[in-house]
């Protein structure tokens, strides 16, 4: 097979992933239509005693102190779930589907598939503080990995139908296919690749195509701010700063609950309904606190809230979220981001000039987003996708990238990677071009090479080429101007004086133990870890075998060399005075 240098590895299993794609994503279109469904249905039954499907919110209830058990029973069945079902159910699901991707070949088992719904439905539906985004993107993912393993596809393919499977459930819950494909980008594919890029915007683009038949068309939250004015670029810094501040206190109070909930002595079957108690509670005082929220959500970005209200109840909602995240319950944490953002940004504006009230509610949410998540590009395509508001782009980059920025600077990990990390599982989202996939063994191999004649006999190999002062302990090795193989100093270890030919001596030759000159570095470095090697002949092509150089491990490290150098060399301006 010839290679060419071109922009992209491409391979022909991109049309069949391309092919599956749109399956997948009506496949999680249908699975976020169940999801909702569930939800209604549960809390119906347990807030209302009825067998329906109406859309009722939790806060309505006519219970009254009863209402503090509901959520305590939800959480016991999810516990019982999680511990004789599978405890992949535990958690907020976007962490899981990393986990998976990155350290489980992107395998998800078919229980993961039916009970993560399910327990998201009961969780949810008895007034869990969560939204739906997070359970739909572990079940969309688990379904497209299983179609995957049926298939049997490598663990690469895996990985891109589990996004594409997970984004297109997040694109039919809140109709923001551009946002999901960002969050694929920049927190679960760990790679720009056409490969994986693709498949998952095709998949995105068929739910975001599907999603008006079953759902509500237009945005979720359909909102128009008046452009903002000059006076607008501090106040979004100030804005962004704070909501990188509300971020990072929302993280680690979730993870200093969990290091409590851990200490407890009862089985973690248990933690759900204990933080199922903390969330009836907070539900009592303030009904509105309870279940997914996108209607608080709504009265926060029209400004239809009194400031002592917001206060109110969004304190209420960052307590019983972080009590019922941190037990180890399931749960999305998107829904509860937008409302606790949207909450900052109504406080802070009427101390914020150069935008409306709206504005400030729509930026914040975004920055908050953009901050817990450690995505800054989904959250500010995420906020308009939600809105169609185009007045407001401008202040939302501004306000997430600040946000962003603080995040950096001040936390080691975000809401999505600390979990991983408490597992021993460290992972680094800094995504850069491997300097091997840059360059070409053309640009890397040793073209003065020494060759050895294969037909000459191992004693006069030995003598010549690998004696005690030898520079290599391997050659090419060239019989009638075509490379038969590699030749190492174990083979003739023993035979110092055997009349046998090295060409004797050697392994047979396979296809894929000689590179060509524009195969990248990296499919260099892959082939001498597959071999156990570190050195490779360089041929002119396959029907020649004439060989044209030599790569070996020494040269795959030059392109890291450069890179550190670009890193950390400081150099003055040419001509300036030494």
């Amino acid at each position: 097979m010839h290679f060419e240098k071109r922009d992209y590895s491409v391979s022909r299993r991109l049309l069949l992933l391309a092919a599956l794609a749109p399956v997948i994503g009506a496949i999680s279109t249908a699975a976020a239509v169940l999801l909702p469904n569930l939800i209604r249905f549960f809390t119906n039954l347990f807030f209302y005693q009825t067998l329906s499907l109406a859309d009722r919110s939790p806060a309505r209830h006519a219970l009254g102190p009863w209402v503090i058990a509901v959520p305590v029973i939800g959480g016991l069945l999810v516990g019982l779930m999680a511990r004789y079902g599978s405890d992949k159910i535990r958690g907020h699901g976007i962490p899981e589907a990393i986990e998976a991707v990155l350290f489980g070949k992107s395998k998800m088992s078919p229980r993961v598939a039916v009970l993560k719904p399910l327990s998201s439905g009961i969780v949810i539906g008895s007034g869990g503080p969560f939204g739906a985004e997070g359970p739909i993107i572990m079940t969309g993912g688990s379904i497209a990995s299983l179609l995957a393993q049926y298939l049997h596809l490598t663990a690469a393919e895996r990985k891109t139908l589990l996004v594409a499977g997970a984004c297109a459930g997040m694109t039919a819950i809140f109709g923001t296919p551009v946002a999901a494909v960002l969050l694929a980008v920049e927190l679960l594919l760990f790679e720009l690749r056409p490969r994986s890029l693709l498949p998952v915007a095709l998949a995105c683009a068929v739910a975001g195509f599907l999603r008006p038949w079953v759902f509500e068309p237009g945005p979720l939250f359909a909102l128009h701010t008046q452009l903002a004015t000059t006076a607008a670029l501090g106040s979004c810094v100030i804005a962004g700063l704070l909501c990188g501040v509300l971020g990072a206190l929302l993280t680690l109070a979730l993870y200093r609950t969990e290091d409590q909930f851990s200490k407890l002595r009862l089985h973690w079957m248990w933690w759900p309904a204990i933080g199922g108690l903390a969330v009836g509670i907070g539900g009592f005082f303030e009904p509105r606190a309870l279940g997914v929220g996108y209607d608080v959500i709504a009265d926060l970005l029209h400004n239809r809230m009194a400031i002592g209200v917001v206060v109110a109840l969004l304190t209420v909602k960052a307590i019983i979220w972080v009590a019922a995240l941190g037990s180890g319950t399931s749960g999305g944490v998107l829904a509860p981001l937008l409302m606790l953002g949207a909450g900052l940004g109504v406080a802070l504006a009427p101390l914020l000039p150069g935008g409306s009230p709206e504005l400030w509610a729509l930026v914040c949410m975004a920055g908050v987003l953009g901050s817990v998540l450690g995505a800054p590009l989904t959250a500010i395509v995420f906020a308009f996708g939600l809105t169609y508001d185009s007045n407001a782009l401008l202040p939302l980059l501004l306000t997430t990238a600040v946000a962003h920025g603080f995040t950096v600077l001040t936390m080691k990990r975000s809401i999505m990677t600390e979990k991983i990390a408490r597992r021993g599982l460290h992972i680094y989202r800094e995504y850069g071009v491997d300097p091997l996939e840059r360059q070409h063994v053309a640009d890397l191999m040793t073209t003065a090479v020494l060759s050895v004649d294969g037909e000459q006999p191992a004693s006069a190999l030995w003598r010549q080429h690998f004696g005690e002062h030898a520079p290599h302990r391997g050659y090419p090795v060239v019989c009638g101007g075509r490379v038969v193989g590699m030749l190492e100093r174990n083979a003739l270890r023993g035979r110092e004086a055997s009349m046998q030919t090295g060409r004797a001596l050697m392994a047979p030759l396979q296809p894929h133990q000689v590179l060509l000159p524009a195969q990248t570095g990296r499919i260099a470095a892959g082939r001498m870890a597959e071999l156990g090697v570190s050195r490779l002949p360089v041929v002119a092509d396959p029907e020649s075998m004439r060989l044209v150089g030599v790569v070996s491990l020494r040269d795959l490290l030059r392109p890291s060399g450069q890179v550190l150098h670009e890193e950390t060399r400081r150099e003055r301006l040419r001509g300036a005075a030494a």
